[in-house]
């Protein structure tokens, strides 16, 4: 079955001139790693590529080969879509308006809603990346230093450093072969991983000063005044929700952060054998089961009570069973 898809997905791409490469809005490691690695090698190959992302590029990414080539808008008629790493095509934002439906979606979401014509989702795969990499060959494209580099973030990002609970053999080996295509571990782990700004810090701190604890459960808020007092660029928790995740006892880690237009964004993190990603889809949202996330409409009051309610409902459930 996969290797059928595979083979019309080679001819879809090998039959195509002008193609759009899209993402998720508030992309991570992976969604621009797959969004670069793809682009990138469908570039060298001879095709017209628009890369969008709507929110840009990040700046823990922006030192990718071919970051300052990414659009946030589309332009133009093309005659290839693709989505990578998105697992519900509202989340691409407006980068597909004016668009028809896409012809292929590539993503390792087990919540993948399965929105195009061409359906490729590998929940077993740690990161879209992984996907990509494992078949460039099959679709007649090119593993270059620059798509490696690309992958190769996501792999890291999405695994924490290769430490997520999802870990195989198979992207570690995967990991060893784009590093001999070119790609350079230790700087790239160094860059997405390890160094954040001095307004991401600054973030932390308000995040931090705010954390408040339940039983097996911990949150915190940010606010967009907060965002504003340090500086901090992103629409995003500056990656708190990772540090969060550390603490020792703690099985769930919740980040609520305040939108524009009267939403809220809200992450999940859990200890392996909860699966937030359960009750992110009961508010709209997705992911995996260990790290889930969804965007709610309402005040940060009404959005938390929502949300604790169901979280405290998850962790009743689990320590039942």
């Amino acid at each position: 079955m996969v290797e059928a898809l595979d083979e019309v997905i080679r001819e879809k791409v090998q039959a195509s001139q002008k193609v759009l490469v899209t993402t998720h809005i508030r992309p991570d490691g992976d969604a621009i790693g797959s969004l670069l690695g793809l682009g990138i090698a469908l570039r060298q190959s001879g095709k017209a590529v628009q890369m969008v992302s709507v929110d840009g590029v990040p700046a823990s990414y922006r030192h990718l080969p071919s970051s300052q080539d990414v659009l946030q808008h589309p332009d133009g008629r093309v005659d290839l879509t693709i989505v990578v790493d998105c697992s519900d095509l509202e989340r691409v934002g407006k980068s597909l308006d004016g668009y028809e439906v896409p012809d292929i979606n590539i993503d390792h979401h087990v919540t993948n809603l399965q929105y195009a014509n061409l359906n490729l989702i590998v929940p077993s795969a740690v990161a879209t990346t992984e996907i990509i990499a494992d078949r460039l060959p099959d679709w007649g494209l090119s593993l270059s230093p620059e798509v490696a580099a690309a992958l190769l973030t996501g792999l890291i990002t999405d695994t924490l450093g290769f430490r997520t609970a999802n870990m195989t053999p198979k992207a570690m080996r995967l990991a060893a072969d784009l590093m001999e295509a070119g790609a350079e571990l230790p700087e790239l782990y160094m860059r997405s991983l390890v160094l954040h700004s001095y307004e991401a810090m600054r973030f932390w701190g308000v995040g931090l000063s705010r954390l408040e604890r339940e039983k097996a459960i911990v949150w915190t808020t940010l606010t967009m005044e907060d965002r504003q007092a340090v500086g901090y660029p992103g629409r995003d928790d500056a990656d708190l929700i990772n540090i969060l995740s550390a603490i020792n006892d703690a099985l769930i880690s919740i980040i609520f952060v305040e939108q524009t237009k009267g939403n809220v964004k809200v992450s999940w993190r859990s200890r392996p054998g909860i699966d937030v990603s359960s009750v992110a889809l009961k508010f709209g949202g997705g992911g995996h089961p260990s790290a889930a996330g969804a965007e709610l409409k309402g005040s940060l009051d009404e959005v938390r009570e929502q949300v604790m309610s169901e979280t405290r409902r998850l962790v009743r459930e689990e320590i039942t069973v």
